[in-house]
């Protein structure tokens, strides 16, 4: 018997004196956290630990093309641990991505997972990434919910510096009154942290996985209301200071310094925005933080929203625009062509033009003058010929001797084409999870049958930024050298492959903006050469696809936008 559920379900048999978010509030790991490493450090710096230990049922075997209700397609799994699984998939149906988060139907924690779901959805508050489904079928449970590859995660976001105020003010505004309306309705997140929270491409902060991230991982709490407002506190202070308000590293974010407590924004970064320092301290203060010179503590997300409203409104900063310079007419539309420019700021009269030669003598004149430019052309092409003429004849007589000059001059300037050998390679991870790092060696093996491969991708033929910015592979060449080129042999025809070059300073840079881009092309074909358009030295190459054709499913993966390196060679 299968039991659905999606955002108009009816939840009567769990209705009654305990709100749904009693069970909603175990909770936790956010459905595309990348490893289970980082799961664990976001743990122990958020201060907050399950209530119960993983379920003993073991995760269900699923792969990359599995269906689900016949309808949703698991693409990419995003994260495995504790006994559940998510996916980015395809809902085939409304053709659309959409997340999903699996695990077994008699794993512990399966039913508040579905409870979860179910309040979640009947939430609706656009705010929140919205649960799509909630489903328990061939003793499987799973959720489905939005995804938005257009939005940026906060985390994402932090890594290049501080926010500015505005944003800030926007983001502590808008996720604070999300959550007081969502416990206003008996539900809580329990699981909120840079990771959560998104920042869409229209400026609109939005929050996913509430209560649900918290059910996955058993996660409760005596006072939701207060851990929710202190995790927004850690959210304000993460974003004025780039740092993380306890002494744990987490988040791509350093902790505080150990033994010094909690100390405020503004004594962390120079100029942090005054308000907004004390509106983070008085949310954290839940955690001890000491508020001597703060105003009272604000314990639930309701009181935050009094507290922001009562701060003076942060205005977004003035668009700067640079003057055009001025239009400067030329000399010649100004009519003083062939006299001295006037003294700027002098008025000049504007010149009477001179009467047209329209008397006898002024025709007879223009007649004179065109007989004598008719002659001078005539005598012009005359002597021309004769020139080129004698300098036939020259040439026939010489003609031995200067083509063997100029072969000599052409072949001291053409350079020898030498093949560079590739020492080492490694895959490079800009955003996301690794395609085939364990297949890198077959691109430069000499075996054009071995390849590296990509995984399928929805979006195509550009892969899209917001979610993967492109793959590729680092290649060693042993010393500094000058490469002039790059020949590549791919799996997949079709429109279109779009491959790059860019000179890099180690087998693992730390991130594309710190290479330096040498060449570029797109193909069609099974083959590209990349030829270098800047002269570098350089020991290490990226080899980066940003845009893939369409391939039917294979052995290895289903249909959908990738592509397959089957040998490379560099020449210099």
């Amino acid at each position: 018997m299968v039991e659905r559920s999606t955002a108009a379900v009816d939840v009567a048999d769990n209705s009654g004196d305990e709100p749904l978010t009693a069970q909603a509030d175990q909770s936790t790991a956010d459905g595309v956290a990348k490893n289970r490493e980082r799961d664990t450090d976001i743990d122990e710096a958020q201060g907050s630990g399950g209530t119960e230990g993983p379920g003993k049922a073991s995760p269900p075997e699923l792969h990359s093309g599995h269906k689900l209700a016949r309808r949703y397609r698991l693409e990419e799994c995003v994260t495995r641990l504790d006994g559940f699984s998510s996916w980015r998939a395809v809902d085939e149906k409304l053709r659309r991505a959409v997340g999903v988060h699996i695990l077994p139907a008699d794993h512990t924690r399966a039913r508040s997972v579905l409870a979860a779901a179910r309040s979640s959805a009947l939430l609706g508050d656009p705010r929140f990434v919205q649960v799509l489904d909630a489903v328990e079928e061939n003793d499987l449970v799973y959720v489905v919910h939005e995804w938005l590859p257009d939005a940026t995660e906060l985390s994402t976001l932090l890594a290049s510096g501080p926010l500015e105020p505005y944003d800030i003010y926007q983001m502590v505004t808008q996720v604070s009154a999300a959550m007081a309306a969502a416990h206003r309705e008996g539900l809580a997140h329990l699981r909120l942290n840079p990771n959560a929270v998104l920042r869409a491409s229209t400026g609109q902060w939005r929050i996913r996985g509430l209560a649900v991230n918290a059910a996955l991982r058993g996660i409760s709490s005596d006072t939701p209301q207060r851990t929710d407002t202190e995790a927004i506190g850690a959210l304000l202070y993460a974003a004025l200071t780039q740092r993380w308000p306890y002494e744990s590293d987490a988040y791509g974010l350093s902790g505080l310094p150990k033994d010094i407590g909690l100390i405020a924004p503004d004594q962390v970064r120079a100029g942090v925005h005054r308000g907004l320092s004390e509106l983070a301290m008085r949310a954290l203060v839940n955690d001890g933080a000491t508020a001597s010179r703060h105003e009272s503590a604000c314990t639930t997300p309701e009181e935050l929203v009094k507290a922001i409203g009562e701060m003076p409104r942060i205005r977004p900063p003035e668009p700067s625009f640079t003057a055009p310079p001025d239009y400067q007419r030329t000399t010649y539309q100004q009519g003083t062509y062939g006299r001295q420019t006037s003294h700027p700021g002098a008025t000049q009269p504007v010149p009477t033009p001179p009467p047209p030669l329209q008397s006898r003598t002024g025709k007879a004149l223009k007649w004179a003058v065109s007989a004598l430019l008719i002659a001078a052309l005539g005598l012009g092409s005359w002597q021309l010929a004769d020139a080129l003429m004698d300098q036939g004849n020259n040439s026939e007589d010489g003609s031995q001797t200067q083509t063997t000059d100029d072969n000599d001059k052409n072949g001291d300037k053409t350079k020898p084409v030498r093949p560079i050998k590739i020492q080492n390679a490694q895959e490079y991870v800009a955003k996301g999870g690794a395609q085939a790092p364990e297949d890198v060696g077959k691109t430069y093996d000499g075996d054009s049958s071995s390849y590296w491969r990509t995984k399928s991708f929805v979006d195509g033929p550009e892969m899209n930024p917001a979610f993967k910015p492109g793959v590729g592979i680092v290649y060693d060449l042993g010393s500094p050298q000058s490469v002039s080129a790059a020949s590549i042999g791919f799996l997949y025809p079709g429109d279109h492959t779009t491959v790059a070059l860019y000179a890099s300073d180690s087998l693992t840079p730390s991130s594309l903006d710190s290479m330096e881009k040498i060449g570029t092309v797109t193909t069609n074909g099974t083959s590209a050469t990349v030829k270098v358009t800047k002269s570098v030295k350089t020991q290490y190459v990226l080899v980066w696809l940003t845009a893939m054709p369409h391939a039917d499913r294979d052995q290895y993966s289903g249909s959908g936008y990738k592509q397959a390196i089957t040998d490379l060679k560099f020449t210099g």
